[in-house]
C-alpha cells in the first residue's frame, strides 16, 4: 500500500516557514523564492485537508493546528537527518548499534569498558543515548535498552547483568574535623531526587539512627551525587558499582554498611532472543554478559 507522505519539499518549505513565521525568510533559507515556498505550502494543505497558515494580506500567521503540526515535522525532519548523517559516517564494512541507557550507568561503567569490546569488534561502532525511564523497545530504533528490571520489559528478552547496591560515601576530609569518631548523622546528607525516601530505608535497614533523613541537598543523578561527595558536600548514598575506583584510591570512603535491602538489578534488554549467528548485537551482548560475569559472578 502506498503511504500517505506529503512530499519532502512540501514538508521542508513548510517547517523553515513556521519556524520564520514567515515566507520570504522561508524561501533565503532554502534558496527558493517566496512563490515556490507558497506553492509548496498550499500544495501541503490541499494534501492534508487542512489549512496550516492565515494569510493577512502580505503576512501570515501559523494556525493552532499548523503549530503542533509544525512541532511534529520538526522532529520528523531532525531524525531523519541524525539517522542519514549516522549512515553517511558510517564506513560500508562496518556496522553500528544503538543502545539506550541509563547516563550515569554509561559514563561510570559502561564507556570505561568499551574500548575493550572495540579492540575485539573494531568495526563495530556502539552509539549511546540515555533513558531515565523504561520505554517500548520495538520499534524504538535501538537494537537494545540496558536499564533496571521492569515490568515495562514484559515480552521482551531481559538477560540479568549486575546488582545496583547502594552505600554511603564521602570525601575522607568530612571524618577529620573532630577528636571522635563522627557519627552518619552529623554529616550533610546527600540525596537523589527520584529516590527521596533512600536514606530512611536505610537507616531502617541498618539500625543507624538519623535525626531526619530527609535533609539534605537533592540531585538528579547519581553522578551528581558522586561529584558533590568528592567536593566535600556532604555523604552520598550511591551504587557501590559508580565508585569502586574513587574507593580504591582513596578519594573516597565508605566507613559504613551497604544497603542491601534498597538495590536494584541492572539487565541486557533485547527485542528477540540472542541467536547463534554472530551478528553486531549478538557480539556485544555477549561481551557485555562476559564483562559482568568478570565484575560481579553472582549470575552465573
Amino acid at each position: 500500500m502506498r503511504r500517505k507522505i506529503p512530499s519532502n519539499s512540501a514538508l521542508m518549505a513548510f517547517e523553515a516557514a513556521a519556524r520564520h513565521g514567515s515566507f520570504a525568510r522561508a524561501a533565503d533559507e532554502l534558496a527558493l523564492t517566496e512563490g515556490a515556498i507558497s506553492r509548496q505550502i498550499g500544495r501541503l494543505e490541499a494534501f492534508l485537508g487542512v489549512m496550516l497558515f492565515e494569510r493577512v494580506g502580505n503576512r501570515v500567521r501559523l494556525l493552532p493546528s499548523g503549530e503542533r503540526y509544525a512541532a511534529q515535522v520538526r522532529e520528523t525532519l531532525d531524525r531523519l537527518e541524525r539517522d542519514s548523517q549516522y549512515l553517511m559516517g558510517q564506513p560500508s564494512d562496518c556496522a553500528s548499534l544503538d543502545i539506550a541507557t541509563i547516563p550515569t550507568f554509561a559514563v561510570r561503567w559502561l564507556i570505561p569498558r568499551l574500548a575493550r569490546f572495540r579492540k575485539m569488534q573494531p568495526n563495530i561502532t556502539v552509539h549511546l543515548t540515555e533513558r531515565m525511564e523504561p520505554f517500548v523497545l520495538a520499534e524504538s530504533g535501538f537494537d537494545a535498552a540496558i536499564h533496571f528490571e521492569h515490568p515495562a520489559w514484559t515480552g521482551m528478552r531481559t538477560h540479568r547483568l549486575l546488582h545496583e547496591t547502594l552505600v554511603p560515601v564521602c570525601h575522607p576530609g568530612l571524618l577529620d574535623g573532630g577528636e571522635g569518631a563522627v557519627s552518619l548523622d552529623e554529616l550533610p546528607r546527600l540525596h537523589r531526587r527520584q529516590n527521596p525516601d533512600a536514606w530512611q530505608r536505610y537507616a531502617q535497614e541498618t539500625g543507624i539512627a538519623l535525626t531526619n533523613p530527609a535533609i539534605g541537598a537533592r540531585y538528579d543523578l547519581h553522578s551528581m551525587q558522586i561529584e558533590a561527595a568528592l567536593a566535600g558536600l556532604g555523604v552520598a548514598l550511591v551504587p557501590r558499582l559508580y565508585v569502586e575506583t574513587e574507593l580504591a584510591e582513596g578519594r573516597l570512603v565508605a566507613p559504613w554498611p551497604d544497603g542491601k535491602s534498597i538495590s536494584k538489578t541492572f539487565c541486557l534488554v533485547l527485542p528477540e532472543p540472542i541467536r547463534l549467528s554472530e551478528g553486531p548485537i549478538q557480539m556485544f551482548a555477549n561481551w557485555l554478559m562476559e564483562e559482568t560475569r568478570r565484575h560481579s559472578p553472582s549470575f552465573d
